[in-house]
């Protein structure tokens, strides 16, 4: 092929997206621009304004910057920012199926994370769209474990803990273990912990090392106990108003993004457990007896789940367990 003909060929494609004006989104987020969560949805936002030819430019707003997690939902159903990420198991309260990858030890592996995401992603899509809003990807975080400022032998050595609270699981579970829920919010919590206003959480690797745990808590227990999932949101309506063709880069570019989120997650997590040991966390699996005590603590949760969930959650709770 010459010259002539490659140039005409750059062309011809690039003519679906010549003629249109440009359009930009806000894209807020609750983690730093460091995070694998961010980095990944950063890379999502140059493919598609690589993939539109500038069409439509997306800017990331990391680190709550934009809006706090607990807005971000409410600020895309609203238009003040056409897209967003959020942590599902954040608004559990405002519907339970929200909370379902938040159930202690239902899903305890990445394969099964998976499979139960396939289970209910339809289900959630649906959800999503009666409040106007479009799931155009997910990814989970890594396994969570238990970070403590003292040893635990058992649920019992949790009680009076301050037990970070960013969900109504994990708030639930601080007061089935005897400890004293705190609210924190991921942004929030290296402050908390250097002003003595928690001592103790579950979280992921990632949460421990980007928010420098390690300089105040000595102990991680690598329970496994689930893997939460973040969605990256879109505003219908806004969605809706693009041109078809940056409709579908943008909905490819979801799907890399996905599938590359989940990699990843998994390449990472064994990366940040072995960060936390090197700044002198002592990381380990929890004993018989804590990993026995909080299977009985992720029982009740999901229990309690089903009754919240109803029928929907029940049939999906089935189809992930075939």
């Amino acid at each position: 092929m010459n010259v002539r003909s490659l140039l005409a060929t750059a062309l011809v494609a690039a003519l679906p997206f010549a003629a249109a004006a440009q359009t930009k989104w806000d894209l807020p987020t609750a983690y730093p621009a460091s995070n694998f969560h961010t980095e990944n949805i950063q890379q999502f936002a140059n493919e598609v304004d690589k993939a539109t030819n500038g069409q439509l430019k997306i800017t990331v707003h990391a680190g709550a910057s934009l809006f706090k997690a607990p807005e971000i939902k409410r600020a895309v159903q609203g238009a003040q920012a056409q897209a967003g990420e959020i942590l599902l198991v954040n608004f559990e309260n405002e519907n339970a199926f929200f909370g379902l990858d938040g159930v202690p030890f239902l899903a305890t592996s990445y394969a099964d994370s998976h499979k139960l995401f396939e289970a209910s992603r339809s289900a959630l899509q649906e959800l999503l769209s009666k409040q106007g809003i479009k799931l155009l990807f997910s990814v989970p975080w890594p396994p969570q474990g238990i970070y403590s400022k003292k040893p635990l032998s058992g649920v019992a050595d949790m009680k009076g803990l301050k037990w970070r609270a960013y969900s109504p699981a994990t708030a639930k579970i601080g007061e089935l273990v005897g400890a004293q829920p705190v609210t924190v919010q991921a942004a929030e919590v290296s402050q908390a912990l250097a002003t003595g206003v928690m001592d103790s959480y579950m979280s992921s690797g990632a949460t421990g090392f980007d928010s420098k745990t390690y300089e105040h808590l000595k102990y991680f227990y690598d329970t496994q106990a689930w893997l939460p999932k973040n969605a990256v949101i879109v505003n219908q309506k806004a969605f809706d108003a693009l041109d078809k063709n940056v409709q579908n880069a943008v909905l490819k570019a979801a799907a890399e993004a996905e599938a590359r989120g989940w990699k990843s997650s998994m390449d990472k997590n064994t990366w940040y457990l072995d960060q936390l040991k090197q700044k002198g966390m002592n990381v380990q699996p929890p004993s018989a007896q804590l990993a026995a005590d909080m299977r009985k603590v992720g029982e009740q949760l999901l229990n309690d789940w089903l009754v919240k969930a109803g029928d929907t959650g029940r049939k999906v709770v089935e189809a992930y367990r075939k």
